[in-house]
This record gives structure tokens, C-alpha cells and sequence, in this order.
């Protein structure tokens, strides 16, 4: 089997996986194909992050086969100024209070699309377990 068939197929894969997870009880929809689950409710005081926010989380990054790529857990947490950050987490941290904890489901196209990354094949969704612990 080719390459370059094994890569559409992992695309195809990894679309029909999202499609199938925005199915789930308790998934909500965001813009451009972003989907989440709430795994904890934070201070929900209404005060969102903008793109100019510098935003301090512990995350955990996974591909659809469980395959952890990165985490900020047993370490420091993340701290960056959102707009730095792939789309899919731009849109979502905008829609979290401090102390929210989520699932973040990220089709390719608001990740990294059709670039490879170290652990992440090309036309990955990615799976990150956000907890939003500040903003400034």
C-alpha cells in the first residue's frame, strides 16, 4: 500500500472519528468544526480570554488513538499569549472561564492541518484536555 493512500486514509479516519465523537452525549459544537465536552466547571464569572490575553493552562495533547504528544501535567503550566496558539484553541479558551476544564476536539484544518508535527501525523485531529487556570 502506497503512502500517499495510507495518508488519505488516515485523514478519512480521523474526520469520520470527530464526526462520530460531536455525536456523544454532553458534546457541544464551537465554530469551524470544534467540538468539547465539559470535564469540570470552572468560576463561570462570564470573563472570557481575548486573543491579547496571556493565558496559563495545564493541557494534555492526544492523537484519535490515544497517543499523548504533549502535556504541561507533572510540569509548569503553559503560560502564552493566546493569538500564539493553533486556531482551535484560540476559539475554544474564548468560550472558557478560569477554572474550566475541557475536552477539546480540533479538526486538522484548526490544528496543523496538513503538517506533521513530532508525534502528530499530518491531518490530525487532536484531542487536548484543557484546564484554564488564569488569564491576564
Amino acid at each position: 500500500m502506497s503512502a500517499r493512500f495510507q495518508k488519505k486514509e488516515y485523514i478519512q479516519a480521523n474526520k469520520e472519528w470527530l464526526v462520530q465523537k460531536s455525536k456523544e452525549e454532553g458534546v457541544k459544537v464551537l465554530p469551524k468544526g470544534i467540538f468539547y465536552r465539559v470535564v469540570a466547571e470552572g468560576n463561570g464569572d462570564g470573563k472570557h480570554p481575548t486573543p491579547r490575553s496571556i493565558i496559563t493552562a495545564h493541557y494534555t495533547g492526544r492523537t484519535i488513538n490515544g497517543q499523548e504528544f504533549d502535556s504541561s501535567r507533572g510540569g509548569a503550566p503553559l503560560a502564552i499569549r493566546l493569538c500564539d496558539l493553533i486556531e482551535g484553541w484560540i476559539i475554544a479558551l474564548q468560550q472558557m472561564c478560569v477554572g474550566d476544564k475541557w475536552e477539546v476536539y480540533i479538526p486538522a484544518e484548526m490544528g496543523y492541518g496538513k503538517f506533521a508535527q513530532p508525534g502528530i501525523p499530518a491531518g490530525s485531529t487532536l484531542i487536548f484536555e484543557i484546564e484554564l487556570l488564569g488569564m491576564a
